[in-house]
């Protein structure tokens, strides 16, 4: 049996070992060779490890046992809260027991699981704004509009031939025309039109206005079958109507147009205001406000919904330099009556002012607010009649509101003079005017053989005219005064 090692001395480094007795003793230095005493032998080196992996495989059993009980007393912890939860929140079709002293109670509560909306999660018919480009842009056209300016400076009178470009959306086609809808700006003024599909250099036509109407800032234009290519012709589609009464506020909508006579170009948005009412340069109209980007040039193109629907016609005319994130749009359920109106009439040139028709009147608006006001109907109010003119022959009078020329319903005096432009002297058209019977207004349709461009002594154009002298100076009522334009017709002036 072995003895033991001992401190020597008090000394932290000097170890002794003593044997039984009648065996050897040796003496141990911590860091140095064992030194033998008795003999020169080696003691026993494995004696002094023994004893401490004895004791470290005890610290080692104290950590497992240790590791252990933390496990079983976190695999207790969390059975418990398992068990609390699900006694405290409530599952499909699970059956509560509540007891009390002296009564015994089941309470069953259903709680049905609604799968939560994803982000990209689309409702039945609905498509991507890559699927929208790719079936919709066959629908929509670049116009390129030619006019001759005049500019006055200190050396006369020049003419300058200036170009601007928009959009337009084909909404129909008849026996020998397809028709494109558009605004009125994109072709006001127009010596020339074309129309180009599909962004194509070799798909640009020669196209006609078929009719505007000015107040909505609405035209169709017109560009010939037998003109177009029947490759190209085979790529057009016309667009699907949708319905604008249906939109809300915040729902995800798609523009396209011609931005900046580039080509088309497609941009994204939501519907940010319905029924916005916006006034510029004397034209109010509600129209959906948008922040899908509307610049010049996207003016009579597409507003569609995700499904690939046209809810309304883009018109850059509205947008301000000023602001961002702000486009505007004329709803598809007000301006389809009017196109639907303008795709009826007949196709027909424009003529310069001096070779077209002129009835011999000077007239002023009776617009909605108007109309309100002293309780007549919408369209033109004759101020006066030229003594002689088509007007007069044909029996129209002072204080007659002309509501309808051709077949196209007017409301502006700007309307009838537009429209005037593209009949010649001597055609007999058909105009429907409003009279006053003893303060009733009586509807009579008079037919008007149209005059030639005559000047009368004073100066002033015997025309739909815009109460100012050819020189410019104001004639005998004030555009801006509605009363007195009134009264001076109702004996108060």
């Amino acid at each position: 049996m072995y003895g033991e090692w001992n401190e020597n001395n008090g000394q932290d480094s000097v170890y002794s070992y003593q044997r039984p007795a009648g065996e050897e003793s040796y003496t141990y230095n911590a860091g140095s060779d064992y030194n033998t005493v008795n003999n020169g032998a080696m003691p026993p080196e494995k004696e002094p490890k023994k004893k401490k992996e004895k004791k470290n495989k005890s610290a080692m059993g104290r950590m497992v046992a240790s590791g252990a009980v933390f496990g079983v007393t976190a695999a207790v912890v969390f059975c418990g809260i398992v068990g609390v939860a699900n006694h405290t929140f409530l599952k499909q079709d699970e059956t509560v027991d509540v007891s009390a002293d002296n009564a015994d109670k089941k309470v069953e509560s259903t709680v049905t699981a609604t799968a939560m909306p994803t982000a990209d999660s689309k409702k039945e018919g609905e498509m991507t704004v890559s699927e929208i480009a790719q079936n919709c842009m066959p629908s929509i056209v670049s116009i390129t509009n030619s006019s001759v300016s005049e500019v006055r400076s200190l050396f006369g009178t020049q003419e300058y031939e200036s170009v601007s470009c928009g959009s337009g959306i084909v909404i129909g086609q008849n026996d020998t025309e397809l028709l494109i809808a558009t605004n009125n700006h994109v072709v006001e003024e127009a010596n020339s039109l074309s129309v180009c599909f599909g962004d194509s250099e070799d798909a640009v036509y020669e196209a006609h206005i078929k009719g505007t109407k000015a107040d909505n800032d609405l035209a169709i234009v017109a560009v010939k079958l037998a003109d177009m290519d029947s490759d190209v012709l085979s790529n057009v589609k016309i667009a699907t109507i949708g319905s604008s009464d249906d939109l809300q506020i915040g729902e995800e909508v798609v523009a396209i147009g011609n931005a900046l006579g580039y080509g088309q170009s497609v941009t994204t948005g939501i519907v940010s205001a319905l029924d916005r009412e916006v006034t510029i340069e004397n034209l109010s109209a509600e129209l959906i406000q948008t922040d899908a980007a509307i610049n010049p040039g996207n003016s009579g193109g597409a507003l569609l919904n995700m499904k690939g629907e046209l809810i309304g016609i883009n018109s850059a005319k509205f947008a301000s330099s000023e602001v961002e994130g702000m486009g505007y749009a004329i709803p598809i359920d007000t301006a389809q009556p009017i196109l639907e109106e303008l795709m009826m009439r007949e196709t027909r040139d424009k003529l310069d002012v001096n070779e077209s028709g002129f009835l011999g009147i000077n007239c002023n608006n009776v617009d909605k607010e108007v109309s309100e006001m002293y309780g007549i109907p919408e369209g033109v109010y004759v101020l006066s009649v030229t003594e002689g003119s088509a007007a007069d022959k044909a029996g129209i009078q002072k204080g007659d509101i002309i509501t309808n020329f051709d077949g196209v319903t007017i409301s502006s005096r700007e309307e009838l003079k537009s429209t005037l432009l593209y009949y010649a002297p001597g055609e007999t058209v058909e105009v429907t005017i409003q009279r006053s019977n003893n303060g009733a207004y009586e509807e009579q349709k008079l037919n008007v053989t149209l005059d030639q461009n005559t000047v009368d002594e004073s100066g002033s154009q015997e025309q739909s005219g815009n109460g100012r002298s050819q020189n410019g100076s104001e004639n005998y009522y004030n555009d801006n005064d509605i009363q007195n334009f009134f009264d001076q017709f109702y004996g108060n002036w």
